[in-house]
C-alpha cells in the first residue's frame, strides 16, 4: 500500500498519475523538468514518492533517483501480488485505463530556428480563437479544451518557473506538448514533441502505440510546421 504523497513533473504521463492519485486519495504536484523541484517538495514533507519521464524514481529517503530502491520496490510488489509484471500492468490498465504515449525528438536544430519556431507556435496556441479549434484526422475529431505555456509556482519558496513547455489539451483527455530542451551534445537545440491519448476500454489496450497516436502526431506536425521550418524529414528519435 502506498502512503505519503505523489509528486509529478511535467511529462506526458501526468493524466494517468492524476487518476491514480485521485483514486488513492493522495496529493499530487505537477512540476517542471528537474529534480530540484522534487527536492523542495520532499524537504518540506509534501511528498515521499516521485517519478519522471525518463523513468527515474525515488523517494524522500535519498532526495534523488535511486535505481536500486526502484528495483526493490518492484520486487516487493511482485512478491505481494504473486503476479508477473505484465499481469500487474494489465490489471492496472483494467482499473485505471491505459495512456498511450510517444515522444519525437528533433535534435541538432539551429538554436535561432528552434527559438523562432517555439515563439511562433506559442503565439498560435495562446490566441483566444485557438481554444475553439477542432481538428479532424480521418475519423478522429479533437476539440481543443486548453492551451498554454506551462508555468510552475513552487509551493515551498514561491519561485516561478516560466516557459516550461507548450501544452495543448483536448476535450477527450488527449494532449500534445512541445518542449525546447537546450542543446543536444553541444550541437544545436532539441525540440521534443510529446503525444498522449487515454483509452479506458480494456478491449483496446493492446493496440500499437503509433497507430493510436498517429492522428495526434499529424496535428502536431501541421500546427508546428516543424519539418518545413527545419528542413527535416522526420525526428532523430522516437520513444
Amino acid at each position: 500500500m502506498l502512503s505519503g504523497n505523489f509528486v509529478l513533473r511535467l511529462d506526458v504521463r501526468d493524466r494517468k498519475r492524476r487518476r491514480v492519485a485521485k483514486a488513492l486519495k493522495l496529493a499530487l504536484y505537477e512540476t517542471p523538468s528537474g529534480w530540484r523541484f522534487f527536492g523542495n517538495l520532499m524537504d518540506s514533507g509534501r511528498c515521499s514518492l516521485c517519478g519522471e519521464e525518463s523513468f527515474g524514481t525515488g523517494s524522500d529517503h535519498i532526495r534523488e533517483k535511486d535505481g536500486l530502491w526502484s528495483v526493490l520496490t518492484w520486487l516487493s510488489i511482485i512478491a505481494a501480488r504473486k503476479q508477473s509484471v505484465e499481469d500487474i500492468v494489465k490489471d492496472h490498465w483494467a482499473k485505471m485505463g491505459r495512456n498511450y504515449v510517444c515522444r519525437f525528438d528533433y535534435e541538432g536544430i539551429e538554436p535561432r530556428a528552434a527559438f523562432c519556431l517555439m515563439r511562433d507556435l506559442e503565439a498560435v496556441i495562446t490566441d483566444k480563437a485557438f481554444t475553439s479549434q477542432k481538428f479532424a484526422v480521418g475519423s478522429n475529431i479533437y476539440s481543443v479544451e486548453k492551451a498554454d505555456n506551462f508555468e510552475y509556482i513552487d509551493p515551498v519558496d514561491g519561485t516561478v518557473a516560466r516557459n516550461q513547455g507548450l501544452r495543448i489539451i483536448f476535450s477527450d483527455g488527449s494532449r500534445l506538448i512541445f518542449r525546447l530542451s537546450g542543446t543536444s551534445g553541444g550541437a544545436g537545440a532539441t525540440i521534443r514533441i510529446y503525444a498522449e491519448s487515454y483509452e479506458k476500454d480494456p478491449d483496446k489496450h493492446g493496440r500499437e502505440t503509433q497507430a493510436v497516436l498517429g492522428p495526434l502526431i499529424a496535428i502536431a506536425l501541421k500546427i508546428s510546421n516543424i519539418h518545413e521550418r527545419t528542413g527535416r524529414r522526420g525526428p532523430n528519435l522516437i520513444t
